[in-house]
């Protein structure tokens, strides 16, 4: 039978054994669309809550580390199955898993919106989490699977990242402006747009067969979610329970328990969610341990600012989101010229220099700050320096992370850098949000919020040094 999906043209080999180069077909396009689509959404629904959150609080009566998992439920829901969402896109085939997941996470937007009680708002953003974790590998791999590595899957890798980045500028800016109506619309908006990529992506995305064979990890599946869920919630809570308050220690006790299962978990089990294997090539690990570094610091210092221009400035929704904004139109008119930068210069450099730029954005920040950070000499320096160290960092780490992996495990690789950054994520937040709900207050103004901002530096700081040494120690061999 002929190949007709949009692949087809990667898979046949010149006379020298070459791959020729990958025509770029219009359902080519409509494919890339479609998965571009669901991204945009993705980044558009998380930056769009993340501009109601003061809003919610206020009208649910949600104390700052309620809020935070509002945040954290849906990280969470998406870092703690994206694994089996990636393993089960490989076994079940992934235009199948793609688009019952997109369904769910439309019903989901909507039943969120409809919610007058706080918890069963986090439990919906938990499903709706859930559901983006089984849609995120999915469209990673579907995207690596669909496009040469080289050349065309770093391309198609920039054109990704731009609507991840447009779909997070615009998030707050249509948060901003829905939040003057109410904040259900920024819950109620992302329906209607995954119903039309829900149609489009049935038109377009060519049907591929599951694995012929393999299995599910549901002791991995259970085990890693939970040890994820319990540490998060024993960093979170741990300042109003105490350190050494017996439930603490033991949810400390559970949950590394829980996490050594999965692990113990893996080399037993005949289908593990993780081949343990894949984590001794070195680039790999460093690119899952560099999505930590850059998801974990922007995300937490976006909920610190979130709060602190709303909530102690009193700036409206719309104020707040133009703020922030620098960072975001910078990546969405960034990251197109990232893949040319990946051929010429490598993934290695691109995430030096993306560390690099986070590091001196969240220094600038610390150095200029004060108890008052002024906006144009130390907020608007610092999102343009976050969002250049996005823009570089994004979609070389993506391609580090898939480089090199065979078609039958993509989706193991893009579940995993997308699970290291969701729970680095969470995790960090968890800590932040501990720290500043822990501060002191008696200085007003921003000091409440600077041992976050203490805390994420730090972790751009390691990632530069995870990094920088290898790099450094490359360069005399090459010479």
């Amino acid at each position: 039978m002929t190949d007709t999906s949009p692949a087809s043209t990667v898979r046949v080999r010149g006379a020298e054994g070459a791959l020729p180069e990958q025509t770029w077909t219009p359902r080519l396009w409509g494919v890339l669309a479609v998965l571009c689509a669901v991204l945009f959404l993705d980044a558009l629904d998380v930056s769009m809550v993340g501009v109601a959150l003061p809003s919610i609080g206020a009208e649910l009566g949600l104390s700052t580390t309620s809020l935070q998992w509002i945040v954290n439920g849906y990280v969470l829901g998406y870092g703690g199955l994206l694994l089996l969402g990636g393993r089960t896109a490989d076994l079940l085939g992934r235009r199948r898993v793609f688009l019952a997941a997109l369904a769910v996470f439309a019903v989901a937007s909507l039943v969120g919106g409809l919610m007058n009680d706080g918890a069963m708002l986090i439990v919906t953003r938990f499903v709706k989490g859930l559901a983006a974790a089984f849609t995120a590998p999915t469209a990673l791999s579907i995207l690596t699977t669909t496009f040469q590595e080289g050349p065309a899957r770093n391309r198609a890798l920039s054109v990704f990242s731009v609507f991840g980045a447009s779909g997070y500028s615009s998030g707050l800016i249509l948060g901003g402006l829905l939040t003057g109506f109410g904040w259900r619309w920024t819950f109620l908006t992302p329906v209607p747009l995954a119903v039309i990529a829900l149609v489009a992506g049935v038109a377009l995305i060519p049907r591929d067969k599951p694995a012929a064979g393999g299995g599910h990890d549901i002791v991995g599946a259970v085990t890693l979610t939970g040890g994820m869920l319990l540490a998060v919630y024993t960093v979170v809570s741990a300042p109003d329970r105490g350190w050494l308050a017996p439930i603490t220690l033991g949810s400390v006790v559970l949950a590394a328990a829980l996490l050594t299962g999965f692990f113990v978990a893996e080399n037993k089990v005949r289908h593990p969610l993780i081949r343990l294997g894949i984590l001794r090539i070195g680039s790999i690990v460093r690119a899952n341990l560099s999505i930590i570094a850059l998801f974990g610091s922007y995300l937490s210092f976006q909920f610190m600012m979130t709060l602190y221009l709303q909530d102690v400035l009193h700036w409206s929704p719309l104020e707040m989101a133009m703020g922030l904004l620098p960072a975001g139109l910078l990546v969405a008119f960034g990251s197109p010229f990232v893949g040319r930068l990946i051929d010429r210069y490598g993934t290695p450099r691109l995430i030096t220099s993306s560390m690099t730029s986070l590091t001196l954005g969240y220094g600038w920040f610390l150095a200029t700050a004060g108890n008052a950070p002024h906006y144009v000499v130390t907020i608007l320096p610092t999102m343009l320096l976050l969002g250049g160290g996005f823009a570089f960092g994004f979609s070389s780490i993506m391609a580090q992370a898939t480089d090199g992996i065979d078609d039958s495990e993509q989706g193991l690789a893009s579940g995993l850098v997308q699970t290291s950054g969701q729970v680095g994520a969470a995790l960090v937040l968890a800590v932040v949000t501990a720290l500043v709900a822990g501060g002191t207050t008696a200085g007003g103004g921003f000091a409440e919020f600077h041992p976050g901002v203490n805390l994420v530096s730090a972790v751009a700081v390691v990632g530069l040094a995870l990094n920088l040494i290898p790099l450094l120690h490359r360069r005399p061999k090459q010479s």
